[in-house]
């Protein structure tokens, strides 16, 4: 299985996101719109319910509490706007009516019954990301890299994003968000004896 990196480029997120806008892909602008800025896995993405994003009055709740798949740990994040703004978008394409609905259902024979695959979702965003001239290796990894990257280069202290993220050690946080690497080669480039 290949490395997949973070999104670098937020010109390139923006695209990604407008093509799935223009496709009325809204589903798929809500997957990536939400493992971009909660920095969860896509195995917790995918499992989410109208009940885990809305109120039973279908008011949009202001913090999300998920169960790690993976960790078993509970995590509970704050819904940033660009996150409302692509539930808002979709809930006025699909009306959900039952909060135990899956968000994001198979479109498949008997769709509904089950959310999309971790596969369906990989050829997605590979779709996307294509599309949008991202040449580097993606994934659905990609989506919570991108997050790690960008609250990293936006300040985020490295033991904050450890605990974000849920990581043993900074160095693997670092590692994780192609941080190390990168610094790494603008040493050997910022040395010209």
């Amino acid at each position: 299985m290949k490395e997949v990196n973070p999104i670098k480029d937020i010109e390139k997120i923006r695209t990604v996101k407008r093509l799935m806008k223009e496709n009325g892909d809204l589903r798929d602008l809500l997957i990536f719109t939400l493992g971009i800025n909660a920095g969860l896995r896509i195995s917790d993405i995918l499992k989410l319910r109208w009940g885990d994003l809305l109120y039973k009055n279908g008011k949009i709740r202001e913090e999300v509490l998920v169960k790690e798949k993976k960790t078993g740990k509970t995590k509970k994040f704050p819904l940033n706007d660009a996150v409302i703004e692509s539930i808002n978008l979709y809930i006025q394409q699909i009306k959900p009516s039952d909060m135990e609905m899956w968000v994001f259902p198979s479109r498949k024979k008997n769709g509904g019954i089950r959310p999309i695959s971790r596969i369906a979702a990989w050829q997605m965003i590979n779709k996307y990301c294509k599309a949008a001239g991202i040449k580097e290796n993606v994934g659905t990894h990609t989506l919570r890299k991108t997050f790690g990257y960008h609250q990293y280069k936006n300040g985020t202290d490295i033991a904050m994003l450890q605990k974000m993220l849920n990581h043993s050690s900074p160095k693997i946080t670092l590692r994780y968000i192609g941080i190390e690497r990168e610094e790494m080669n603008e040493r050997y480039k910022s040395v010209n004896l």
